[in-house]
């Protein structure tokens, strides 16, 4: 039988009736003979309650001794989910383990708090396999070259549950979430929206770096590197769903372009509120002068989205570039007391009050006057583009977040995602 990895995020790990749910539902498809490793996510709230309590002792967390402690702290969550999800599967009659990311191990980079995945020992996993136990890991966390543990980041578990899919060259990696799959758009600002019974790896990296939070981008990634066939589902099905038609249900993220997707010209609406503009007024038109200004961000460990130069005038031109929300504050600082001064720049203005709204779909590829039709939407909603990013296909569009749920409605329904998505 197949090899299958199971990952369950906090919520669906929430309580202990949650967790019996979870290896009643691990259970059934070990009885049916599949060969099974499960990665859980701490508990719901448990790592924000973990890093709250190094808050207090310490607010001002940033020194590299500071972060090693962080991610001594944040791992105790999941290793208490593996601890228990392994005893209500005993309690099920079935032969458990867990371990923790150094026991497998889980080799990653020294980067507390969002290190990245190297490499992934299976012997001890298999040789469990072999013996016929269930292997549960911890996601979110590994161990460096130095033996400190280390944690991956935010959605974490995600990208642990893909990576030891990949190690193991699994059949198949099940994401059960708190929702049933992939939408067209987030339901709750569309009603009408509908889940995609399939989606392409191209069309869910791009979903996941445009805003969609079904998935951690770096599981998306992962996948696509290693070619981890994967499907996001449901965990508040009834956990005794027959196999057959839980194998099939949620949204498989697949490699392979079929005739639905051609048709679909465009699969989705991702949109993110996290953003924040900056622009860099009066810097001299030369060249060298976006290394100058972005060299100096990317020091700082800040990443950078959506980038605009504008038309030279008297030498002069202005440059502006969209970062996250929360690091606004720090480009702002960065920008006016270093950056501009040394620029000769006129002055440095920022605005946290806009969104950006993305379309999506493979079939953007072979069709023509896509982007047109949005901004034509847009235009007709009396929406002012303020950015533009354009990739093979994906269209995004910076504009004031008030905005934001009126351009998605309304993009939604230009481009009848409703009726392709229940066609699908």
């Amino acid at each position: 039988m197949a090899l299958i990895v199971h990952k369950y995020g906090g919520t669906s790990m929430g309580s202990t009736e949650r967790i019996r749910n979870v290896a009643k539902r691990v259970a059934k498809w070990a009885r049916a003979g599949h060969r099974m490793v499960v990665v859980p996510s701490a508990m719901s709230g448990e790592t924000n309650r973990l890093l709250a309590l190094a808050k207090e002792l310490q607010p001002a967390q940033v020194s590299r001794p500071a972060l090693r402690e962080l991610d001594m702290i944040a791992s105790t969550g999941e290793q208490v989910s593996v601890g228990l999800l392994a005893l209500a599967l005993q309690a099920e009659g079935v032969d458990a383990v867990s371990y923790t990311g150094w026991q497998v191990p889980v080799k990653t980079d020294p980067a507390y708090t969002k290190a990245r995945i190297t490499s992934i020992d299976d012997r001890r996993v298999r040789a469990d396999l072999d013996a016929g136990r269930v292997v549960v890991i911890t996601g979110f966390q590994g161990i460096d070259d130095a033996g400190h543990i280390t944690t991956l980041g935010r959605g974490g578990s995600d990208t642990s549950a893909v990576a030891v899919a990949a190690a193991l060259k699994a059949d198949e990696c099940l994401i059960y979430t708190d929702v049933d799959g992939v939408y067209t758009t987030d339901p709750r600002i569309v009603p009408e929206a509908r889940r995609l019974h399939t989606v392409s790896f191209e069309e869910m990296l791009e979903m996941a770096s445009l805003g969609s939070k079904v998935l951690q981008i770096r599981s998306v990634e992962f996948a696509g590197k290693y070619r981890v066939p994967l499907r996001v589902l449901s965990s508040f099905t009834d956990w005794d769903i027959p196999i057959d038609e839980e194998a099939k249900s949620g949204t498989l993220i697949t490699f392979e372009e079929d005739e639905k997707m051609e048709q679909a010209v465009v699969s989705g609406i991702a949109f993110n509120r996290d953003e924040a503009k900056v622009t860099v007024l009066g810097v001299p038109d030369k060249p060298g002068i976006a290394y100058q200004i972005l060299g100096a961000v990317a020091e700082a460990n800040i990443d950078v989205d959506v980038i605009i130069q504008n038309v030279s005038h008297d030498g002069r031109t202005d440059f502006s570039f969209t970062v996250h929300r929360n690091d606004h504050a720090r480009v702002m600082d960065l920008l006016k007391n270093q950056v501009a001064p040394a620029l000769g720049a006129s002055e440095v203005i920022g605005d946290a009050r806009i969104c950006k709204v993305s379309i999506v779909g493979i079939g953007m590829k072979s069709h023509v006057g896509v982007a047109a039709k949005m901004f034509r939407t847009l235009s007709e909603e009396g929406i002012n583009i303020q950015m533009i990013s354009t990739s093979e296909i994906k269209t995004s569009v910076v504009i004031d977040e008030k905005y934001m749920e009126l351009a998605v409605r309304a993009l939604h329904r230009a481009f009848d995602l409703d009726q392709q998505a229940a066609a699908a």
